[in-house]
């Protein structure tokens, strides 16, 4: 016989329309470490210093990361609040449907298509940063030159070992998150002693703290400024995967909007700590600025213990980026399989399977990698691509964490009902505090980040933006509106009659078992009168 006994997260779940497909063994710390795994502050601040220190210098890199840590958090803990009352794989879409109101359909299309574009972007930023660092660790220890094929075929071999991790070793998954906290913990700590320790010219504190290097082109020093904070800003995003993961996490109502919290506030101790060893190890900024090596940390590193110690460091941070990329693909593959399970995309009868013996989203993973590394192309043609890729997945990400949480302090201030997880009072405004912020970053990180403006170094995030914003109002307009309805619950007929079957039987189980105890009661009752 079925058993009908479901845990709490599963009843939940159940109440917001979805049996449970995905296995549900993912621990807090497990869902935390997802998300801070995405995070990666060894992956995104490693792949941008060198953008961030040319467009704005160690000042905009450590007050930026501290500012922008303080405006992701307001988000974050926007997003918290939310999926505390939704703990839904489909996340921001799911709450984007719930929170308008009759107009659920539209918000949830546009959150879902926005998510998976930053979230596509978000995997090819990852992957191609390893790639990137990969080819300078070679060129390091050997002086092969790479060309830029070279390295995107690097970065689809990258893609591929990841898409087949997520496909035949789903355990494995959960204890390489886990690990994967570790040695980005460990590893800040290893980098920040062994800086400390081997550098003997270290950078002075003004220098750290103010110093202002501009070599974008731009006269403007507040342009500059707000360019710089894109190194901060692609690392703080991610975060969201906790919720993508709750249908998989015990507790997901508790879990995944700590996770969230979590991987923020984490990640920014962490970061600021890496950042300060960074920037105080420079001893000779201009050496770092124009490398050979292809990455102003690896020159750093080198500077500072030679060419065998800078390997040994370099190790630490591929095999963080590596399990970052890893986690992104996971996170990505669980958004299709949600997405696709309400019908939202083309072909959404295969992306939204689980294959019944790996139990994983095969084609959504490998839908995951296929686009990712269609963005990775863009390489081919323009340098500046990598910066261009870091954009779309900031944008994308950012416009779909702000409509859930522009619906919550609007459509649905006065009948949201929070979960365990809740602002309070401080929720409306944290929510105003969040959107603005997240306007500002949508409109900075399409500007161009060079001047004079040339076909060379041209900010192609606007073109891609614009074509995915046409993709997504066109596609709804002329078809999606007629038959997209939101979330659909797959909770069949089925399913519901043995529901009702099993509540029936229990009832009448409690109702047999009361008319024995009462009648027990009766025969004591009646023994008790006789022996009176």
């Amino acid at each position: 016989m079925k058993e009908t006994k479901i845990d709490r997260s599963e009843q939940r779940l159940r109440e917001l329309g979805y049996k449970q497909e995905l296995k549900r063994e993912l621990t807090s710390f497990t869902n935390f470490s997802v998300s801070f795994s995405i995070v990666s502050i060894l992956t995104g601040l490693t792949s941008l210093y060198g953008t961030a220190l040319n467009g704005g210098g160690p000042a905009v890199i450590i007050w930026g990361w501290v500012f922008v840590s303080l405006m992701s958090f307001t988000v974050a803990a926007s997003m918290a609040e939310i999926c505390s009352s939704y703990p839904t794989s489909g996340g921001l879409y799911y709450w984007s449907s719930k929170l308008a109101g009759d107009k659920g359909p539209f918000y949830a299309w546009v959150t879902g298509w926005w998510n998976l574009l930053g979230q596509f972007g978000c995997t090819a930023g990852i992957d191609f940063g390893l790639a990137m660092l990969l080819c300078s660790v070679i060129s390091l220890s050997t002086e092969f030159v790479f060309e830029r094929w070279h390295t995107v075929l690097i970065y689809f071999a990258i893609l591929i070992v990841h898409g087949l991790i997520n496909t035949y070793a789903v355990r494995l998954i959960a204890i390489l998150n886990t690990i994967s906290v570790w040695v980005h913990i460990g590893g800040v700590i290893i980098i920040l002693v062994t800086l400390l320790v081997k550098v003997e010219n270290k950078a002075s504190a003004s220098f750290v703290f103010t110093g202002f290097i501009n070599k974008t082109g731009w006269s403007s020093s507040v342009y500059v400024v707000l360019l710089g904070l894109l190194q901060s800003q692609f690392t703080m995003t991610g975060y969201d995967a906790s919720a993508h993961m709750t249908e998989e996490t015990k507790n997901a109502d508790v879990a995944g909007p700590v996770g969230i919290l979590m991987a923020v506030g984490v990640s920014f101790l962490a970061g600021l700590g890496y950042l300060l060893a960074l920037t105080f190890g420079i001893q000779d900024i201009d050496r770092v600025l124009g490398t050979k090596t292809g990455s102003p940390i690896a020159q750093i590193f080198l500077d500072a213990v030679g060419e065998t110690g800078a390997l040994l460091l370099l190790v630490i941070l591929l095999v963080a980026q590596f399990f970052c990329g890893n986690a992104s693909v996971t996170a990505n593959s669980r958004m299709i399989y949600a997405f696709s399970r309400d019908g939202a995309m083309p072909g959404s009868k295969y992306f939204h399977q689980i294959h019944p013996t790996l139990k994983s989203p095969v084609y959504g993973i490998w839908l995951s990698c296929f686009i990712s590394g269609l963005l990775g192309l863009l390489y081919l043609a323009d340098y500046v691509a990598f910066a261009a890729i870091t954009s779309i997945a900031t944008i994308g990400l950012y416009i779909s964490y702000g409509i859930p949480t522009f619906l919550r302090i609007t459509y649905s201030k006065n009948s949201f009902e929070p979960g365990p997880i809740s602002l309070g009072a401080f929720s409306i405004v944290n929510g105003w505090i969040a959107c603005v912020w997240i306007c500002i970053i949508t409109v900075l990180f399409v500007l161009p980040g060079s001047s004079p403006v040339e076909a060379a170094n041209m900010n192609y995030t606007v073109v891609i933006v614009v074509a995915a914003a046409m993709y997504i109002f066109g596609y709804w307009h002329f078809s999606a509106r007629h038959w997209f309805k939101g979330p659909v619950s797959n909770i069949d007929l089925e399913d519901n009659e043995h529901d009702f079957v099993a509540g029936s039987l229990a009832q009448s189980e409690k109702h047999d078992v009361q008319e024995i105890m009462e009648g027990k009661q009766e025969v004591v009752e009646g023994e008790k009168t006789e022996l009176a």
